[in-house]
């Protein structure tokens, strides 16, 4: 169990409950577009002081920078000496790690040192450089020692999941992309690799998991009905509740995740869930957690791919009017956060709801939404036409092709 003593009052799952994963999932992509009913508040409880609704203090956010980049938590004891998944990538090529979906940031590697492995095939084909790699610190979201041919301990950070790179100089490689959602980790597989993991029908549930995807409750619950896609962490800034189901603030959800999935060195209490885990040492995570929310915070998001102007003008007629999407998507935020709303307002699987604290769903703000695809937190709408079209259906608009294409054109502009 690493450094903590923890406990918690739920039954405990078989098997799952030791592995434990990064989701900083402080933000929600389920797209609500068209929701009429009203919904409920979220619990007092739930819509504290995590979210910003006011000036970044730019200081408290450049020190949250560096903690969502490389701070593991203390997590590296869980991931080497219990998953031991340092043995696992000191043999993995570079080609391997990038077609498992790791990153590599191209500002941490000497220039002429960069040139020189991406001219040599055989660089890219031998696990030293690999190694050579995580020495630099230039796997993003990976925290990582070597020694000689060995990689002796091994952690993972919030930008694992949550932070990609511009493939700037190559496919997985370029400058890094903070709080965009690593849609191409195969965060699956790579758990099922660890020889901790037998063979099984949690192994096979790992396997199953498509590259983008994780599930932050397996193993509180036990239950494997299915993951969800890693979020974004951007455009947060001024929105009440930032998880698909409202369950907490940023923070709540940080705290949760580090402690429970990351499995680093902290407490976590939340009575709903029965969970209450407490470290024998120091909390590493609770004093982060401030400067960090900050610098999510300061995360803008990502902008809209553009559309035609009269199409996209015609379409925010077709949002605030036929298509009733502003009366749940509220703008400036486009969402009507603290309200949840129940899982029978909402066209998808109700699954991932069920298992959360609030079995509700929050209306997911649209800034960056182009870039986001697929949508709902299953990922079951591959483009935006599709999200309108479900939507359409869903509550009998009887919206026209034309307007459905004007309203996709707005999202867009988002």
């Amino acid at each position: 169990m690493g450094r903590g003593a923890r406990a918690r009052t739920a039954p405990a799952p078989v098997r799952a409950t030791q592995f434990r994963v990064v989701l900083l999932a402080g933000v929600a992509l389920l797209l609500a577009a068209g929701c009429t009913e009203k919904g409920v508040l979220a619990p007092s409880d739930n819509a504290g002081t995590g979210t910003m609704f006011g000036p970044i203090d730019p200081q408290l956010a450049a020190a949250g920078k560096p903690i969502f980049r490389y701070d593991d938590f203390g997590d590296s004891v869980f991931w080497t000496d219990t998953l031991h998944m340092n043995q696992v990538v000191e043999g993995l090529t570079p080609v391997q790690a990038l077609s498992l979906g790791l990153k590599v940031d191209a500002a941490a590697i000497p220039p002429g040192v960069l040139s020189a492995v991406l001219a040599n095939p055989a660089a890219l084909s031998d696990p030293a450089t690999t190694r050579a790699l995580l020495s630099l610190n230039a796997v993003v979201g990976v925290q990582a020692t070597v020694s000689g041919n060995h990689v002796t301990t091994f952690g993972i950070t919030c930008a694992l999941c949550h932070s990609t790179v511009d493939n700037s100089v190559a496919p997985g490689i370029g400058h890094r992309l903070d709080g965009w959602p690593n849609r191409d980790l195969q965060v699956g597989t790579i758990l099922a690799a660890s020889p901790a993991v037998p063979a099984g029908a949690f192994k096979d549930y790992l396997l199953s998991w498509k590259p983008g995807y994780y599930d932050a409750r397996v193993n509180v619950d036990g239950l494997m009905t299915g993951p969800v896609l890693i979020p974004p962490a951007f455009g947060l800034h001024d929105v009440a509740l930032e998880t698909y189901t409202g369950d907490g603030v940023v923070s709540y959800w940080n705290d949760y995740v580090a402690v429970t999935q990351m499995h680093g060195q902290g407490n976590f209490q939340d009575a709903r869930l029965g969970l209450h885990v407490t470290t024998r040492g120091p909390d590493l995570v609770q004093p982060k957690l401030p400067a960090l929310r900050e610098y999510q915070l300061s995360l803008a998001a990502a902008p809209g791919v553009g559309a035609e102007p009269a199409a996209a003008a015609r379409g925010q007629t077709v949002f605030d009017g036929p298509g009733h999407c502003s009366s749940c998507h509220i703008p400036p935020t486009f969402t009507d956060a603290p309200r949840l709303h129940a899982l029978s307002e909402i066209p998808t699987d109700s699954a991932w709801a069920l298992r959360s604290a609030t079995r509700r769903w929050r209306t997911t703000p649209l800034a960056g939404v182009s870039r986001r695809a697929p949508f709902f937190h299953d990922g079951s709408a591959p483009t935006l036409g599709a999200v309108v079209d479900r939507y359409d259906a869903f509550f009998h608009l009887g919206l026209s092709a034309q307007q459905k294409s004007d309203l996709v054109a707005y999202l867009e502009t988002l």
